[in-house]
């Protein structure tokens, strides 16, 4: 504003020309002096600073924080700092000024409070949003149910309360339970009633919660406080964690008596926290449950843990055909013979197709083939009743496989060997030379009829019969990665480990199969060594000294 010389000062020309209709502006304003005292109060300013009047200085009649911005607009210009803002009783304020050449500042203040609140529910938003997203980032980060517990309450002591305790669904008798304070977490199993801390019951039936004014803080139970939890309860909230079909737990927030009570935002945000929290639960709980199921159902499809029996040693090594499993379409079992004499039946095969399908199928046949020991020593018999078994299921499937029945007669271990379809067995010599078992069949699950013709071998202290899977002969390596690596390979692998331990033999057939296989794709490998042992093991007299070895 310019001012014209021999005219009036510019806030009283201002407050002249409006009259009377200033003392009625909506907005609360003030004009200050150059001194900081009041010279014009309007009617609103007076009602919301009833100690401001003319001639009043403006410290005694305002909040502080507009005298600092008078102060600052009295030295830079009122315009220099812009608005200024501040807490007045209830009220959020902007005040706005206008200088006149005189050094005189008109103050226009504005209710601002609204806005204010509007910006900090946007934060608060904001903030309920990324603490979600976080929460859901670090709650789905794990399968394990412990480690999620864990997760939920930190988070939850840490954002929403001063503590939280995570209580699960009831193990038998007793509820695991998960305590933060702010620190560390803690894990316990306890015996407890849920009846001892209202709406705990409901909550973990799946009920809607309890208002957190109607929880007694003074009613919680001791084992309901975390360790490291200082100073009286004050607010409680109880909220259920909803899963997949049945709850996942319950969680208990608690605050200090220092702190404010919940209130409906809070606890409707606590819900909404709780529901991702079960969810993460129930994912964690179904996945574990679902992986003990599959490790029980696991052990009876994996190969057995082959070892001496009755003086013969037995060796099996197996690859799946996709590295990331763990079953697939070959298999063998070692079936002991009663007592030392008695012949133990090994059996090797190979089902078409594989992965968990194929697996299904081998476990089938395994079981078959376990029922059907009484009747190991006629090989042709037992295919026969394997075959009509196959027939009559729902697979379409067929199989390939080579049974050995062994007996240990002095030093010499002696075998009959039937294949239904499948590779006839090596059998490596002491000097390295390197015999095909004169034995072979038809497939299983095929054909109404099936024929074979067994074999018979004695092997020889040091001497070895390898039963394979195709898997073997046709993996496909080398250079270019599409020769395989066939019989002639395996023969001239299999002459240098004349005179070694079956577990040997297996381990340096499967060795060199996978170096020449490198990273290329290939079908399931399965590989079993029946080997007569060089020496026999004389126990101790006394059972403690080691004994010896004898040729």
């Amino acid at each position: 504003m310019t001012r014209v010389e021999g005219s009036s000062p510019p806030g009283q020309e201002l407050l002249s020309s409006v009259g009377a209709a200033w003392t009625r502006a909506p907005y609360p304003s003030l004009v200050v002096d150059t001194a900081g005292a009041l010279v014009e109060v309007n009617a609103q300013a007076a009602r919301l600073f009833p100690a401001a009047g003319k001639g009043v200085p403006l410290a005694q009649a305002v909040p502080d924080w507009l005298v600092e911005g008078h102060r600052r607009a009295a030295v830079g210009g009122a315009d220099a700092g812009g608005p200024v803002r501040g807490r007045h009783e209830q009220w959020t304020l902007e005040a706005h000024a206008t200088s006149g050449a005189d050094g005189q500042v008109v103050w226009w203040l504005v209710d601002d409070t609204h806005r204010e609140l509007a910006e900090t529910a946007l934060r608060n938003e904001q903030e309920r949003t990324r603490f979600l997203a976080e929460a859901s980032s670090r709650l789905l980060a794990s399968l394990n149910t412990e480690r999620c517990m864990e997760v939920a309450v930190e988070l939850a002591s840490q954002y929403l309360a001063d503590a939280a305790v995570l209580v699960a669904p009831a193990a038998g008798r007793r509820h695991p339970l998960s305590l933060c304070a702010g620190g560390e977490v803690e894990h316990r199993t306890l015996r407890i009633d849920p009846a001892d801390v209202p709406g705990l019951k409901e909550a973990l039936q799946g009920f809607p919660p309890v208002p957190s004014r109607w929880i007694d803080p003074s009613a919680l139970p001791e084992w309901a406080l975390p360790d490291g939890f200082t100073g009286p309860v004050g607010s409680v909230v109880v909220t259920p964690l909803p899963g997949h079909g049945v709850p996942a737990g319950a969680l208990i927030l608690l605050r200090r008596s220092d702190q404010g009570a919940f209130d409906a935002s809070e606890e409707l945000f606590a819900r909404v926290f709780a529901a991702r929290a079960g969810a993460a639960l129930s994912a964690a709980r179904l996945y574990m449950e679902q992986s003990s199921i599959t490790a029980t159902l696991m052990e009876d499809l994996l190969p057995p843990l082959l070892r001496r029996v009755h003086g013969v040693e037995f060796a099996g090594g197996y690859r799946a055909a996709q590295d990331t499993e763990r079953v697939g379409g070959d298999f063998y079992d070692v079936h002991p013979g009663a007592a030392p004499g008695e012949k133990t039946l090994a059996v090797l095969g190979d089902v078409c197709g594989k992965g968990l399908e194929a697996a299904v199928l081998t476990g089938r046949i395994r079981g078959t083939l376990q029922a059907l020991l009484p009747l190991a020593g006629d090989h042709q018999h037992l295919l026969r009743l394997l075959n009509g078994t196959l027939l009559n299921s729902r697979h379409t499937r067929f199989a390939t496989l080579v049974l050995a029945s062994v007996v240990r007669r002095e030093n010499t271990a002696h075998l009959s060997l039937t294949s239904a379809g499948h590779p006839p067995p090596l059998i490596v010599r002491q000097d390295g030379a390197v015999e095909e078992a004169r034995t072979s069949g038809t497939l299983i699950g095929v054909l109404p009829d099936v024929r074979s013709v067994t074999a018979e071998v004695d092997l020889r202290p040091g001497e070895t019969c390898l039963l394979y899977t195709d898997g073997v002969t046709e993996a496909r390596g080398g250079p270019l990665g599409d020769v395989m690596f066939g019989d002639a390979r395996l023969r001239d692998a299999l002459a240098e480990c004349a005179g070694m331990p079956a577990e040997a033999v297996v381990e340096r057939i499967h060795m060199l199969v996978a170096e020449w296989i490198g990273d290329n794709r290939h079908d399931d490998i399965a590989v079993m060594a029946i080997t007569a042992p060089r020496t026999t093991h004389l126990t101790a007299v006394d059972g403690h000294t080691a004994g010896r070895y004898t040729a």
